[in-house]
């Protein structure tokens, strides 16, 4: 082969292979916004039939924040005798009961979410548990001490409420 005929060689060789490379390009280039339109398609769909499960799941913890909040829990149970400490055990028992009848959503929430949810679960027996620490000696007496503790300060589920109605926003 004499130069002539491989800068010949070369001379139909390159468009080809320049055009192989553009076809291969873009056929890359369509094959991943194909993947990236079904992915997208996918998630819509699912994003369909998930968003009310976790919609509702968020609406529970929010009843469940709404229920553990200091003043609605003193109002809603009352001491059933003169004991204290039988009255701060019913209110942490109430407490719990509540989050555990609530422990399957925490699948359907983020787990800060979730988090920020047992913190205010926690924060609110230890008000309890502190103001039964008191020296006061009836259950009524308790339950100005667990209401004046949160007078104070801002409630735990008021918080972790802010925070769940926060995350559901940015679902949408």
């Amino acid at each position: 082969m004499t130069g002539d005929q491989i800068f010949q060689l070369f001379a139909y060789l390159l468009p080809a292979v320049v055009t192989g490379a553009v076809a291969f390009y873009f056929f890359r280039l369509h094959t991943r916004n194909e993947d990236g339109r079904r992915r997208f398609l996918l998630h819509k769909d699912s994003q369909k039939d998930t968003l009310p499960i976790r919609l509702q799941a968020y609406e529970r913890m929010v009843l469940f924040l709404e229920r553990i909040s200091i003043n609605s829990l003193v109002v809603r149970v009352a001491p059933k005798g003169k004991d204290k400490s039988a009255y701060e055990n019913l209110l942490i028992k109430q407490v719990e009961t509540e989050f555990e009848h609530n422990l399957s959503q925490q699948i359907y929430m983020s787990e800060e979410c979730w988090n920020i949810i047992k913190a205010a679960k926690n924060a609110t027996i230890q008000i309890i548990r502190s103001a039964g620490m008191s020296e006061t000696d009836s259950p009524d007496k308790l339950r100005e001490d667990i209401l004046n503790q949160t007078m104070e300060k801002q409630s735990p589920s008021t918080t972790a409420l802010a925070f769940v109605k926060k995350e559901v926003g940015e679902l949408w």
